[in-house]
């Protein structure tokens, strides 16, 4: 392995599982200082077992759907590890697959909160360090922004390219990058903790469906990627060889461009 990250703080959000664990590992294993955030109990497992396998790694439990959980966390962090070079925002999801005449307006809001919010918080609370050591940071969106029975997070996704763009431009001048990698279908395993608690019926295992069947028909590649088809380019953006690069929303979806 390279070691592209010797020396720099990466904060990493929904670490505890899925994409944000497999860019934990890799990033670990590239010099990586890391600080695994996660709202889960299990990311001070996930912790422990990069520390054992010879990383720096150190876990901080926040809900960074709030403002508060979001400015502590990376309070945290500097006082921690005394800098931050990277944010890696990860955290997000679809909790509901429906039609849009089928959402409450409690599940809509939860949609936004859950994947838009995260993002913003974050990259907020994290500016102030971000200036100092002129970093970067790297949103996961989504190509889901055009897409069936998930019109909430579609919303709440195009929301980070959005904002991704729009901070890149006005941080450009002060040595910050802001970029983007736009997921599309990721095999991974079973989550830990789900999204949602509730037993599908029929009917929304069958809005499910369509959603797995119109991800794997607009990807060229006709399949899902992997976790580290997805890691791969996180990092890459994370890393000083896209020195060049900044408000960009890069699709990783095997040719659909969301």
């Amino acid at each position: 392995m390279s070691a592209r990250f010797e020396g720099q703080t990466l904060v990493i959000t929904g670490a505890a599982q899925g994409i944000g664990r497999r860019v934990a590992e890799r990033a670990g294993a590239e010099g990586a200082r890391l600080a695994l955030v996660d709202r889960a109990e299990h990311v001070d497992a996930v912790a422990a077992e990069l520390r054992e396998a010879g990383f720096e790694a150190i876990a901080f439990k926040a809900d960074l759907e709030t403002w508060e959980g979001a400015d502590g966390v990376m309070r945290q962090v500097q006082e921690h590890y005394g800098r931050i070079d990277v944010v890696i925002n990860n955290v997000g999801g679809t909790i509901w697959a429906q039609p849009y005449e089928h959402y409450s307006p409690e599940q809509i809001e939860a949609e936004v909160r859950r994947s838009l919010f995260p993002t913003l918080w974050c990259c907020r609370a994290a500016l102030p360090y971000l200036l100092k050591s002129r970093g970067n940071i790297v949103n996961v969106s989504s190509v889901a922004t055009r897409g069936i029975n998930r019109v909430p997070y579609a919303a709440a996704k195009g929301g980070v390219n959005a904002m991704t763009v729009a901070l890149a431009f006005e941080y450009a001048e002060h040595g910050i990058r802001v970029n983007a990698t736009a997921p599309g279908g990721t095999e991974a395993p079973p989550r830990i903790t789900p999204r949602n608690t509730a037993e599908p019926g029929e009917r929304e295992k069958a809005w499910y469906q369509q959603l797995i069947d119109q991800t794997k028909a607009t990807s060229f590649m006709g399949r899902y990627g992997t976790l580290d088809e997805q890691a791969g380019p996180i990092l890459f953006l994370a890393s000083r060889e896209a020195g060049y690069i900044t408000g960009s929303v890069l699709p990783v979806a095997g040719g659909d461009s969301g």
